[in-house]
């Protein structure tokens, strides 16, 4: 018998989902770009079974709403580059947008798996994820003398994933889902300090926050007292891990004081911080000129380019302003920067929407989910990028499809040959 035939008869649809979560769960911190490459990949093979209608569109009001904003981003892009006459020269640029166009390919193949199924999954597998990420941030930093940048290749990006896989960490902790809470304990204390190696402010200031909200998500199962106990705990916690990350703490800070002065001094815009400045003031610039429909998304090279030599005399080029509503804003406008912000604004709404109408504890975790992806994206996103990377599209699309179908979405079986077979006289579901 070919071996592929064997292969396909003990892979059923609900195996394939199994091993693609876990893929998908762990990866960001260890593995960088493999969850962009599977989650693209399992996109297509998605759409392909859509086509062939082996699988069949799972159409909830919270996810046609988030796709609905998706789109909206993606064709004010697209109207942008038109409207400035450089849709041609664009269009390379475009296909990261295919993996944010997979959103509700990609939640109708998800939302096969059991709702309970795929909570362990994304728990443990994060769980995973973060003592891969200290064990990568330890070598990177003590032996390799570099901020930690785990398998993403750059901090930002390594500690915003790491962010999200010890909010899951938490959330499966305190909501009694996963019995193993003292080993999800440790992984959070694992992964928060391989936030601290990688030497990223804004997500230091996301961690914080974030874990105050999965704490305020689950205090109904917990009394006033023991709210207050698990606070002090945190706190504990936090100074641990400070006092053993305090020299990179301490080294950041020394940085971001002096580039201050710098700044404030001397008018010095070669720092980190001057440069950012430089930017926002560069990208208000810009906006201002082209305030409805934006430059089109390749001008911001271009854009920054001339204006770091013109106005601050330095020859400098980055692909984006280290803001992600002001890039969105001078690369589409006004209709761009308002699509990129209604994602986070409907998602965010899904999510509390469940919180206040549901008690299921599965239920309460995908709406942390997407809260907490949210809460770390947009914190991150304010210096840094937004949208725009493979791994943040990539794992930002993982987290708003399966903290969706989780809150909010219904399960549904594979059709056509997919099907698993019912037993004699059932009845198919409605």
């Amino acid at each position: 018998m070919n071996p592929f035939t064997t292969l396909r008869r003990h892979l059923t649809p609900a195996q394939i989902n199994f091993y693609f979560s876990i893929v998908c769960f762990f990866s960001p911190p260890v593995l960088g770009s493999l969850v962009s490459i599977a989650f693209n990949a399992g996109g297509v093979w998605s759409a392909m079974l859509l086509a062939a209608k082996r699988r069949r569109f799972n159409i909830d009001r919270p996810m046609l709403a988030l796709t609905l904003a998706i789109y909206a981003y993606c064709a004010a892009m697209f109207v942008a580059s038109i409207v400035n006459g450089t849709l041609a020269a664009d269009l390379r640029l475009f296909l990261p947008l295919i993996t944010l166009l997979f959103f509700p390919v990609s939640y109708s193949t998800w939302s096969i798996t059991e709702k309970i199924t795929l909570v362990r999954i994304a728990i443990l597998a994060s769980a995973a994820a973060c003592f891969g990420a200290l064990a990568l941030a330890i070598i990177q930093y003590h032996w390799l003398g570099t901020r930690a940048e785990g398998g993403a290749g750059n901090a930002i990006v390594f500690a915003t994933v790491t962010c999200l896989a010890v909010m899951l960490c938490l959330a499966g902790a305190l909501s009694g889902i996963e019995k193993r809470w003292k080993l999800l304990v440790l992984a959070a204390m694992a992964g928060a300090l391989a936030i601290v190696y990688s030497a990223s402010r804004m997500i230091w200031v996301a961690v914080p926050i974030a874990g105050i909200v999965v704490l305020l998500v689950n205090r109904r199962r917990f009394t006033s007292a023991s709210v207050a106990r698990f606070a002090v705990i945190g706190v504990l916690v936090a100074l641990v891990i400070a006092a053993i990350g305090s020299r990179v703490i301490l080294d950041r800070t020394d940085f971001l004081v002096s580039d201050w002065d710098a700044l404030n001094a001397n008018g010095d815009h070669s720092t980190a911080l001057g440069l950012r400045v430089a930017m926002w003031e560069m990208g208000f610039s810009a906006f201002r000129e082209m305030p409805i429909f934006g430059h089109g998304i390749s001008a911001s090279r271009a854009l920054m380019k001339q204006g770091f030599q013109d106005q601050f005399g330095l020859d400098q080029g980055f692909s984006h302003f280290h803001n992600g509503f002001l890039t969105a804003l001078v690369e589409a406008g006004l209709l761009g920067g308002l699509a990129l912000a209604s994602i986070f604004v409907i998602a965010a709404w899904n999510a509390a929407r469940t919180l206040r109408a549901s008690a299921d504890p599965v239920e309460r975790f995908g709406a942390t989910m997407v809260l907490v992806a949210v809460i770390t994206y947009l914190t991150g996103g304010m210096t840094g990028i937004l949208i725009g990377h493979d791994i943040l599209d990539a794992t930002l699309m993982v987290f708003l499809i399966t903290g969706t179908y989780l809150a909010s979405g219904r399960t549904v079986a594979p059709t056509g040959k997919s099907a698993p077979a019912m037993a004699q006289g059932a009845s198919p579901r409605p």
